[in-house]
């Protein structure tokens, strides 16, 4: 991809300025450090419920309240988002998550523990929204698709990360110490601050909305307006079907490969560490379809594709099936993620757009939120194990997922832009 100045081809990294790039530097730490504290707990709660003499499905409850709660710090941020600036609501979700994870890591009961994970999902939900919004409001329209799927399939990296720490520290550290290991991004705070700036469009329309006495003092609302309505209705479909897909096929099979296969730390991390590379990979290559193609067919493609992988890996014992196949869907539905922040952030007019993509987003989560609950009931107490009930999940959800995004909008190449189109006049006396 190159545009021209004159008659000189300017390739796309060099069309963003310093002040771009660095904003979609922030958003992508803020967004990789997140899913390092998250993720980390998928892989220590077999241990967890050891410890605390507690059911595995007690255990997977914490990991439910956690996406749960993240709506709430989503359309907190959302609304701070769109009346303060992205930046720092940005940097409040970095401290918080990072905090809650180290005081879960001193747990004495589990009841401290379910407490203070549960609180780490409100800044979970918080950074996403400033993130995605000073991302890609910041970012040419040009590469916006790659830089999106890069942005989102960073949440990868964390997930190799958190992995890579389980397999290599666990046995030294133990449970306690990797969540401990999940203060360290709130050091990302400090170079947000300093260096990062907030988007052009979004000073802009705030400035209009001043001088014009036009400020949208409640976004949530305005999204369910007539104007709006389907758009939201199908956001919220489209990414619902997404989180039910990702933790059918990510949230238990560390605990399928511990429990049905007993497989060691090793062997349980080497997959995901390996899926998720591919799946990181993978997202930068659909958002280049996406620049090409369109947002949506970059999504379903692989979505389908997804669904005749799905079945390699989870209907076979064969520990080489299992890692070739669940690698092969790291390339595939592991990748279909890549568009939420681009897509997302294109649907909705600058006034409400911080709020609107993080309702959207975050409602998802509380789909999301019943996979592992449900999937580990079905699997414990009919004693079918864990592969048919993921397999059931994650099938589902594509099938959900490619229709959803069959009946809404396409926005490649959309120019956003700092005019109001949200009109919510203030009241006279």
């Amino acid at each position: 991809m190159s545009a021209s100045v004159g008659s000189t081809p300017v390739p796309w990294w060099k069309e963003p300025t310093k002040d771009q790039w660095l904003a979609w530097w922030a958003a992508w730490l803020g967004w990789t450090l997140d899913a390092f504290d998250f993720t980390i707990f998928l892989l220590i709660m077999v241990p967890i419920s050891q410890e605390f003499h507690v059911s595995l499905t007690e255990v997977t409850a914490v990991f439910t309240i956690t996406l749960w709660v993240r709506l709430i710090g989503a359309t907190a941020s959302g609304w701070l988002s769109d009346r303060i600036g992205r930046k720092k609501p940005l940097m409040i979700s970095i401290l918080w998550y990072s905090v809650c994870n180290f005081i879960a890591g001193f747990s004495p009961t589990f009841l401290f523990l379910f407490i203070f994970r549960a609180l780490l999902g409100v800044g979970m939900g918080a950074e996403w929204p400033a993130g995605a919004a000073l991302a890609m409001e910041s970012w040419p329209p040009r590469s916006r698709g790659l830089m999106s799927g890069v942005l989102q399939g960073s949440w990868s990296i964390g997930f190799v990360l958190s992995s890579l720490a389980y397999g290599l520290l666990y046995d030294s550290i133990g449970w306690r110490g990797l969540l401990w290991m999940g203060i360290l991004p709130a050091l990302a705070v400090v170079w947000v601050r300093k260096y990062v700036k907030e988007p052009e469009i979004w000073v802009e329309n705030r400035r209009k909305q001043r001088e014009q006495g036009r400020e949208v003092h409640a976004p949530l609302f305005a999204i369910f307006k007539p104007k709006v309505l389907v758009n939201t209705l199908t956001s919220c479909w489209w990414m619902a079907s997404g989180f039910v897909v990702y933790y059918s096929i990510w949230s238990l099979f560390a605990v399928h490969l511990q429990r049905d296969l007993h497989l060691g730390a090793l062997m349980v991390g080497a997959p995901l560490v390996i899926a998720n590379l591919v799946a990181f990979l993978a997202s930068g290559f659909w958002g280049w379809v996406a620049d090409i193609l369109g947002r949506r067919w970059s999504m379903m493609i692989p979505a389908f594709l997804g669904i005749f992988v799905t079945p390699v890996y989870l209907l076979t014992s064969d520990p080489l099936w299992i890692m070739l196949g669940f690698i092969t869907q790291g390339f595939f539905a592991g990748a279909i993620y890549g568009q939420n922040p681009s897509h997302l952030v294109e649907r909705f007019p600058t006034e409400v757009r911080s709020t609107a993509s993080g309702f959207c987003y975050h409602q998802g989560a509380i789909w999301g939120g019943f996979v592992a609950p449900i999937l580990t009931y079905f699997a414990i107490n009919t004693g079918m194990g864990f592969g048919i009930p993921m397999l059931i999940g994650t099938v589902g959800g594509l099938v959900s997922f490619i229709l959803a995004l069959s009946v809404g909008p396409e926005t490649k190449g959309k120019v956003l832009v700092a005019d109001l189109e949200v009109f919510e006049a203030v009241e006279t006396p």
